[in-house]
């Protein structure tokens, strides 16, 4: 049971949403050709059809401090369509333009559903009005004073054999009418967890923490069913160790309507495609995979002492199976080594795998990039740069970006950037564009990692000041992969829609494996430090990847546990 206790906030004359901006894109959404659901702005989820809602009302914002960009705001959704309800409300960073979204729900009829959806009479309806609401934080002296500067936060309670989808705020010690919001029969739910922590604050007459979270589905990548609401979580005490009492929706509808059709995403493509700027002194250059096999590439076999080369598509490298060490790719000995190390800038290309996210919401379009070859790292200790001779260097460099395409309206919602086993999600409103709705990719320097904006990006740690530099820049080195692309991925079309060329069917090392003693070159750099410098580097060492140990190639793109999951984030 939560308990009431007390904010502490600024007066309400403080606490007015700051000068809050709203987000648009710089160039109108694109129109895509005819196909079926996609960006029709209603999706149908099974027994439910839902809706995005972007348009909000301002309800209550926290101001802790006298910079008002620190805190966050609350909104109810406007605009809601007849026959729609709500599901709760919405809460956004205030250090970012409004940009967010709750889905709004209505029931389908029986003789609306799909042939491919059951309907059972005997079920209960889709959506009820909950029993009644809990406070779950409040002033705790009633006085007008307090009641003016004062958020509410309630908990809707949800008839037995139904969930909460989300809390609602009000700014008065009044409780929202029953009708406020909808609560979802469990069936047609699925569990969600905490991702982004918000908000929080220690109020000077609680003992208790006050905070307030995004959501995500628990399940998710192109296989999950969970779709995210919109509305946020918030507790006075609660832990990770803990489910949240809040749910999301779930997908039962099978047959993905409202994903796009094979022409919708050559438009999406070409309207919302990248531009990837590579460092302009990157020696390290992507090529197509194609270029790769017919310059020499050579796939090698255990206990085979010659590698054999690999015709043009692939088509005699190994297909299927799993990464078990029989098979690596490598680069041919004289000039032609030296050749495919650079790369070849002219047939490079972004190899695309289309797919389902946010339980069929969203589309991610994942682009990958190849390169023959990762290049050294550069260490920075301090004011100093020192280029590593072999440490980061590997055969075989596959990264990738992805753009994540709201279903309801067709327009870019995110990006998620790639960045050396892990990566990050940007939002729209903090992308760089360059044309129109076309954002821009900067590579890394030799180890090719994908950044939102150009500067210096350290891999380690940032307060000393040590770590793996990740330089990108702008220059005359990029591919325009709104016209540089090839899909090779959209399972959800259905077989034969998308020719998967064999080289995606290679499920072992574009590299080989090598270790070498990295440790004598990182000791002999640590003896010519500072001594101030020596103790936190060589801690900084024993936490850097396995792959600053020696050279092992990369698996290909459908290997990665991204194919089918989630991005990591």
């Amino acid at each position: 049971m939560f308990g009431c206790q007390c904010f502490q906030w600024s007066r309400i004359a403080d606490s007015l949403p700051p000068d809050m901006e709203t987000f648009s894109l710089p160039a109108p959404i694109p129109t895509c050709p005819q196909g079926e659901g996609f960006a029709s702005g209603v999706i149908n989820i099974g027994e439910l059809e839902v809706l995005q809602i972007s348009r909000f009302e301002f309800v209550w914002c926290s101001n802790l401090s006298r910079d008002k960009k620190k805190g966050v705001t609350f909104y109810k959704p406007v605009g809601i369509p007849s026959g729609f309800f709500s599901l709760g409300h919405y809460c956004q960073p205030n250090n970012q333009p409004l940009q967010g979204y709750v889905l709004v729900a209505r029931e389908v009829e029986c003789s609306n559903l799909q042939a491919t959806q059951i309907f059972n009479s005997d079920k209960f309806p889709a959506l009820r009005k909950p029993l009644d609401y809990t406070l779950l934080w409040s002033p705790d002296d009633g006085s007008q004073e307090n009641n003016d500067s004062c958020g509410y936060f309630w908990l809707p309670q949800p008839p037995e054999g139904y969930k909460t989808m989300g809390f609602v705020v009000t700014d008065k010690p009044v409780k929202p009418e029953l009708d406020e919001v909808r609560c979802a029969r469990a069936d047609l739910t699925d569990s969600c967890e905490t991702h982004h922590l918000m908000f929080k604050t220690s109020s000077k007459l609680s003992k208790l923490p006050f905070r307030v979270w995004s959501l995500r589905p628990c399940h998710r990548g192109m296989l999950g069913k969970g779709i995210p609401t919109g509305t946020f979580f918030c507790s006075s005490y609660w832990n990770h160790r803990e489910e949240p009492n809040i749910v999301c929706l779930k997908n039962l509808n099978p047959s993905l309507h409202a994903m796009p059709n094979l022409d919708q995403i050559h438009a999406l493509i070409k309207h919302y495609g990248p531009t990837v700027f590579f460092h302009p002194n990157e020696s390290y250059l992507p090529s197509s995979v194609e270029w790769f096999f017919k310059n020499g590439a050579l796939l090698h076999q255990k206990s085979e002492p010659n590698g054999q080369a690999i015709d043009t598509e692939g088509s005699n490298l190994p297909n299927g199976g799993k990464n078990d060490g029989k098979y690596w790719i490598d680069l041919p000995n004289g000039d032609k080594k030296t050749s495919l190390k650079s790369g070849n800038l002219e047939s490079a290309k972004l190899y695309v795998h289309v797919k389902p996210a946010l339980g069929g919401t969203f589309t991610d379009i994942a682009m990958w990039v190849f390169c023959p070859f990762n290049g050294p790292a550069t260490l920075k200790v301090g004011l100093m740069n020192i280029a590593l001779n072999k440490i980061g260097q590997h055969v075989g460099d596959w990264e990738h970006f992805t753009l994540r395409i709201s279903n309801f309206t067709g327009e870019l919602w995110s990006m998620y950037f790639s960045q050396h086993g892990g990566g990050v999600w940007v939002n729209a409103c903090d992308l760089e564009f360059i044309e129109g709705n076309k954002s821009i990719v900067y590579s890394s320097r030799s180890g090719h990692a994908s950044f939102p904006h150009p500067g210096s990006y350290l891999q380690g740690s940032s307060k000393l000041g040590v770590g793996i530099r990740n330089d990108a820049a702008r220059s005359n080195l990029y591919v325009d992969s709104s016209i540089q692309y090839e899909i090779v991925g959209a399972e959800y079309l259905g077989d034969g829609v998308v020719a998967e060329p064999c080289w995606l069917q290679y499920m072992r090392e574009w590299g080989p494996t090598i270790v070498y003693d990295s440790r004598s070159e990182l000791d002999k750099m640590i003896s010519f430090l500072p001594a101030m410098f020596r103790y936190s580097v060589q801690n900084m060492f024993n936490k850097f990847p396995l792959e600053l140990s020696g050279e092992e190639g990369p698996t290909g793109p459908k290997e990665k546990k991204n194919w089918e999951g989630d991005e990591r984030w």
